[in-house]
């Protein structure tokens, strides 16, 4: 008879989940020790990291990926990876260790009551009922993670289990594909071909559903101008599009606003909408037809207007365009925004634009940089499918992990993370991971010693900037990068920006790069993303 532990294995090894993402404790030894030869683990210095390493290498693959974490602490320290995982629809598979089942009721010393703490941001929380079961429940926590919308599943197990007997247990196919209802989709098709100026609207559901090409076909079937949701955590249309019109802003009022010249707005793979600032208004003018297409029947549910389908979004694109009437329209340019200034101090403006111009156009982008977020969307274009990725949530502590692990599943391409020297110290260990597994990510610092985003919405919201903790001063990056043994400089004048970026292409390990960038300007973060949205003639 086989033990849990070589089940477990063997169940891992046939869904494919070889990589494994941890930080070890005590109750997890058992499982870990003398690990087959075949599996790989990624260790994290920080819970934050290593789970927010498997996020970004999930996204990668489009698969599920295992995380192995510590007791009630280690999943207390990852809770923010997770929420992320929740949100932006990740499959992770986390499992943590549990104390000792044969003294639990005298709650011991690690006992852990970590299914109820992550609960909320998972779509499953479990510990088995006996040790036996411990494998079929990982295999079918992998089966739900995968299914649409996915997302993260947790298991605890008590560290006894995985020396436990055990019968094999036989892995299964499961599919996800969840086809939307004709009749209604009918609907839809019936309101775009009355139209007269329909407008779509691109969500992260899309690279879910691989759905790019079939978005793009069916926009330039429709002459539709394309808008991406406020604040969207993914890109998912090509920003050169002579269709594209920018970013919705994350309020009623102003997205109202930017969408009131369109009579039919359908809302492809994201909610009806997300919003930031309170500014009171209609979710959209009235008599204006919604629809939203969405793989999750929650966001469906939650939707504060029109008719929400749910179903895949690639198929439902396909659809549309196969029942609705080609539109003829004038062709439009894309036109550059203006070149900014290349005065000292350096601008985010700067900054991105000649990113930009440098970087490779297969590029990925992983950026937690709120303050400057604005200017990054108007000067990176990023054209290909599965090349942006942003903070799903507000929690910092995203970026760099997220573009740890992105890296380490696209050796093929490069890994952008621009980031806040703020935002960096959420979960600064992830140098150190980068520097180990040789993934050469270039991590962009752009340095202002505060807390810009901050300093905008006190602004935005006119609490005035009488608030403590703004300023972080005396954080010297290229140390701390130095430290965990990353290659590191810092850039000053604007003159250094492009040969520093050329030469972080041209190497073939991580790179760190700390920009001094100008103070001042702050935006409340996604409230000035579509003020300049692209130019077309």
């Amino acid at each position: 008879m086989s033990t849990v532990r070589e089940v477990t294995y063997e169940v891992l090894r046939n869904l494919g989940m070889t990589v494994m993402f941890g930080n070890p404790g005590s109750t997890e030894l058992p499982f870990l020790r003398d690990m087959p030869s075949d599996f790989k683990y990624v260790l994290g210095l920080h819970e934050r990291a290593a789970a927010g390493m498997a996020l970004g290498y999930s996204l990668a693959k489009g698969d599920a990926v295992f995380v192995n974490l510590h007791s009630i602490a280690s999943t207390g320290n990852g809770l923010s990876a997770i929420q992320d995982a929740w949100y932006l629809h990740v499959p992770l598979v986390i499992t943590t260790g549990q104390q000792d089942r044969r003294h639990l009721l005298g709650e011991p010393f690690l006992a852990s009551r970590a299914v109820e703490t992550v609960r909320p941001y998972v779509k499953w929380a479990y510990e088995p009922l006996r040790s036996e079961d411990v494998p079929a429940a990982i295999a079918r926590g992998s089966y739900l993670a995968m299914q649409p919308p996915m997302g993260p599943v947790f298991i605890s197990i008590p560290m006894d289990d995985w020396t436990q007997e055990c019968v094999p247990v036989a892995t299964r196919r499961v599919t996800g594909k969840v086809l939307p209802d004709p009749a209604v989709l009918d609907e839809l098709v019936n309101a775009l071909d009355s139209s007269r100026n329909p407008a779509l609207v691109a969500g992260s559901q899309i690279e879910e559903d691989r759905g790019w090409h079939e978005v793009v076909a069916l926009a330039e079937h429709l002459k539709a101008d394309v808008y991406q949701d406020p604040i969207s955590p993914r890109w998912t249309f090509p920003r050169s599009h002579p269709q594209f019109r920018g970013g919705l802003l994350p309020a009623q009022q102003p997205l109202s606003d930017q969408l009131a010249g369109h009579d039919v707005v359908v809302v492809l793979g994201a909610r009806i909408f997300l919003y930031y600032a309170h500014v009171p208004g209609h979710p959209i003018k009235p008599g204006t037809k919604l629809f939203q297409i969405t793989n999750s029947p929650l966001d469906a549910a939650a939707a504060l207007a029109g008719t929400s389908i749910v179903g895949n979004i690639a198929a439902s694109a396909q659809y549309i365009r196969a029942h609705s009437k080609a539109r003829q329209r004038p062709a439009r340019t894309f036109i550059s925004p203006p070149a900014p200034s290349s005065d000292h101090p350096i601008t985010p403006a700067l900054l991105f634009a000649e990113l930009n111009r440098v970087m490779p156009r297969n590029t990925i982008i992983a950026e937690e940089c709120p303050s400057s977020k604005g200017d990054l969307d108007r000067y990176l274009v990023v054209d290909e499918p599965g090349s942006f990725y942003s903070v799903p949530n507000g929690v910092l502590g995203f970026g760099l992990p997220a573009a740890v692990g992105l890296q380490m599943a696209h050796p093929n391409r490069r890994v952008v993370c621009p980031i806040g020297d703020g935002s960096i110290q959420y979960s600064i260990q992830a140098l150190w991971s980068a520097v180990q597994q040789k993934a050469p990510v270039i991590v962009i610092v752009l340095r202002n010693s505060d807390y810009s985003a901050l300093k905008g919405f006190c602004d935005f919201t006119q609490v005035g900037r009488n608030v403590p903790g703004m300023d972080i001063p005396g954080i010297d990056m290229v140390k701390i990068a130095q430290g965990y043994g990353m290659a590191a400089q810092q850039v000053d004048r604007p003159e250094e920006l492009e040969p520093v970026l050329r030469a972080a292409f041209a190497a073939h390990e991580p790179r760190l790069i700390s920009v001094n960038v100008a103070k001042g300007g702050q935006k409340c973060m996604g409230m000035d993303q579509s003020v300049h949205p692209p130019n077309y003639r």
